[in-house]
């Protein structure tokens, strides 16, 4: 009877049956997992099933190809931590779905657990919203990375220098030299001075999770005839109502 128990992150909660909930979690060694939780929508269950969570799994099927069932030990409630920040709490939403949504099943993602396991730590300790964002969107191009998606940043993509780097390609995913843009410049997507812009027309951040977005749209879930996650849409829209012209 195969089995399994982890350190994991909740990705997703559904409804199963009567009383009990599917979970999606996210660990390093089994990657992206589902499995079924007994008695998951009770009052004393939900609090610990929220995604976001930090908690520890053990999983046990008859058939390692069944969905199994699992069994929840929580670590942290992160979303509860947050309750006074909404900005915050979108972070976390947007990160457990762009997972649950980007990732295969069931392979192992040990440097994506960790990177995300990273970023929930500094979502909880920035109560200033003073750089969380900036992680936030280094962790986007992590993702992207993960899938088979990586953006290089370093370089010119037409003449291979590394200064003066202004504009990232939306078709490439390389980033372009402030000479080299010529007339293409305003069908090109702005690169953030925190990674390497030498110049940027609008908020950071603002920019940082247009350039992220924008491929996770097209390139992961685009190829899935799926639209980018209502979550992941939430928080961009939060950080350019809250950063738009600072």
């Amino acid at each position: 009877m195969p089995d399994w128990q982890a350190e994991a992150i909740i990705l997703s909660v559904r409804p199963h049956g009567e009383g009990s909930a599917v979970i999606s979690v996210l660990t390093a060694d089994y990657g992206r997992h589902a499995g079924l939780v007994r008695g998951g929508a009770s009052s004393k269950m939900r609090g610990i099933i929220q995604p976001g969570n930090r908690v520890r799994v053990s999983w046990r099927a008859r058939l390692s190809e069944q969905l199994g069932q699992m069994q929840i030990e929580l670590v942290q409630s992160v979303p509860a931590l947050l309750l006074d920040s909404p900005l915050r709490l979108s972070g976390v939403a947007s990160m457990c779905a762009l997972l649950d949504g980007a990732l295969p099943e069931r392979e192992a993602q040990p440097g994506l657990f960790e990177g995300s396991a990273a970023l929930l730590d500094v979502i909880v300790l920035d109560d200033d919203n003073a750089g969380w964002v900036e992680g936030y969107v280094r962790w986007e191009l992590g993702l992207l990375a993960a899938v088979g998606y990586r953006l290089d940043l370093a370089r010119c993509v037409a003449s291979g220098q590394t200064s003066d780097l202004a504009f990232v390609s939306p078709k490439s995913g390389g980033a372009v030299a402030r000479h080299q843009a010529g007339s293409f410049a305003s069908r090109m997507l702005a690169l953030p001075m925190f990674l390497g812009g030498v110049s940027c027309g609008k908020h950071d951040w603002i920019a940082g999770l247009d350039l992220t977005g924008h491929f996770l749209s097209k390139r992961v879930f685009a190829a899935h005839n799926l639209d980018l996650p209502a979550q992941r849409k939430r928080l961009a829209d939060m950080v350019d109502s809250r950063y738009n012209g600072k």
